[in-house]
């Protein structure tokens, strides 16, 4: 057997029990601009929108109770009938107010005409009173010639007579003012009954709410379910039910995470594709960021800040409520290396690539930079056009069946 036989069959033992270099895809270091960007999720939205809001009625005429509601997304004209409300309590205590009503000016009339006899039967008594004080005044002149003593008794009975006529005169003054207070609370009463009365009607009319524009209807989120208010819920007074948006001029809104959010400011360009129209591309410029953090959500510590980005496009389809992917640029770094980020592998929170050889391949640790959706910046470790594997050329068919998820390879 001759020695380069030998040495081939040396070789293919060692290569069998050792890993076994696979046919793998490669890429070449690039140099060039490379474009720092951030993507995330975000929601359309219009710039400027009209509010319907659930009307304020007293709490005296129950809960709001939502018995029609226009559909989500539907157009509506101007003066359109929107969302009804029930109104069983309300006409509930429409009639009820109308019986107190009714009841206050059957007593009112009562109360006065009862008050017209009292003043007739003091006045009686005045004038009865007013003819005995004449009749004691006549004889008390007539007295002349009488004893002192039955002059006495003349002049006494005159001035009883005096203080009867001024006594029945004030009870008649101090009657009168008694039932004008009287009236004057009866009438308060039936005015406070009548304006009750007139609330209720006019809150009639509030019950059905129109639309003060033209539009697309969007239905608002009901925080108590998380769903699109519907029939059958229950609104607090005031509360926002639908927005009609301008359609003219449209957002886009994204959360960005704390660690990120100092490198987003105003005027950075983006683009905008709606995940319901994936070959549709908008632009646009980021145009205000939250001065506050906001959780994530309530299970999260983590904070977001939202970002508002200004849609230049105009578009039938964007509609408010898509969803959207929005691409930031946020930095142009030109001549420098960068790399597919495919191939970059981590190992104990090191990178490092495969560089391909007249041997095979050569793993080789490297520094990185910025990092986009596509591309990483090689910071050190490469130079340009070396040749890298786009996959783990020492995978295995065994272990790339147990190590099918990209963590297991230290991606």
């Amino acid at each position: 057997m001759s020695k380069n036989m030998i040495l081939f069959i040396c070789l293919g033992l060692a290569a069998c029990k050792g890993k076994v270099v696979q046919e793998v895809q490669t890429t070449v270091v690039k140099r060039g601009t490379f474009t720092e960007e951030l993507t995330e999720e975000g929601t359309v939205k219009a710039v400027k929108s009209v509010s319907i809001n659930a009307p304020n009625i007293s709490y005296r005429y129950g809960n709001l109770k939502i018995t029609n509601m226009v559909s989500d997304g539907k157009e509506v004209n101007k003066g359109d009938t929107v969302i009804t409300f029930d109104a069983s309590e309300l006409k509930k205590a429409i009639i009820t107010t109308q019986q107190q009503l009714e009841i206050a000016n059957a007593e009112f009339e009562k109360l006065k005409a009862t008050q017209q006899s009292e003043i007739e039967d003091l006045e009686s008594d005045l004038e009865i009173t007013r003819i005995s004080q004449k009749i004691s005044k006549i004889n008390f002149e007539q007295a002349t010639y009488e004893s002192e003593v039955t002059k006495k008794e003349i002049n006494l009975k005159l001035e009883t007579a005096n203080i009867a006529l001024a006594r029945a005169k004030e009870q008649i003054e101090n009657r009168k003012k008694i039932q004008k207070e009287d009236v004057f609370q009866r009438t308060l009463s039936m005015k406070q009954l009548k304006a009750t009365l007139d609330n209720a009607n006019g809150y009639v009319n509030d019950l059905f709410v129109i639309s003060p524009g033209s539009g697309i209807a969007i239905l608002k989120d009901n925080w108590m379910t998380s769903q699109k208010w519907q029939a059958g819920d229950q609104p607090y007074s005031g509360t926002t039910l639908i927005e009609l948006p301008d359609l003219n001029e449209m957002l886009a809104e994204v959360k960005i995470n704390e660690v990120d959010i100092a490198k987003i400011t105003p005027g950075l360009k983006a683009e905008i594709k709606p995940d319901a129209y994936s070959d549709t591309l908008f632009t646009g410029k980021v145009i205000a960021i939250a001065n506050l953090a906001q959780n994530k959500d309530s299970k999260s510590k983590i904070k977001i800040f939202p970002v508002q980005i200004l849609i230049n496009n105009k578009a039938v389809s964007l509609l408010p409520g898509l969803t959207v992917s929005c691409k930031i640029k946020i930095n142009e770094l030109k001549e420098v290396l960068y790399v597919p980020v495919e191939v970059i592998f981590k190992d104990n929170g090191n990178e490092f690539v495969y560089v391909k050889t007249s041997s095979g391949f050569k793993r080789k640790d490297i520094k990185i930079g910025a990092v986009n959706t596509d591309f990483v910046v090689v910071k050190d470790g490469l130079e340009e056009n070396e040749e890298l594997a786009l996959t783990d050329p020492y995978l295995n068919k065994e272990e790339g069946k147990e190590n099918n998820n990209p963590k297991s390879n230290g991606k």
